[in-house]
């Protein structure tokens, strides 16, 4: 008796989720068959999910915040500006314009 070559998956997903997916993974040229079995073969590499599931953090909200928080967030800001981690707003603005045709 030979194996089974493919096995079938049924799963129920949010409909926007699976077509946002499909439209990307059909820009890579990657059937959604072809990322599910890439994903299941992750998880068996993994033994376990291929990536951390956590809540991310959010942004901070100004109207909740401390005056330490706002020096401490305000610091930050500062040492990436040091650090050249920044871009300027006009550079940032135009990249946006030319990728989105705003």
């Amino acid at each position: 008796m030979m194996a089974q070559k493919t096995a079938n998956l049924y799963a129920r997903i949010e409909p926007d989720v699976k077509e946002e997916a499909e439209k990307i993974l059909f820009a890579l040229g990657v059937p959604a068959s072809g990322a599910i079995n890439m994903f299941y073969k992750q998880i068996i590499l993994h033994k376990g999910l291929p990536f951390s599931v956590t809540i991310p953090d959010s942004s901070p909200d100004l109207s909740s915040m401390t005056k330490e928080d706002l020096s401490r967030e305000l610091e930050k800001g500062y040492e990436d500006m040091k650090a050249g981690r920044v871009k300027p707003a006009k550079s940032v603005f135009a990249q946006l314009r030319e990728e989105y045709g705003i």
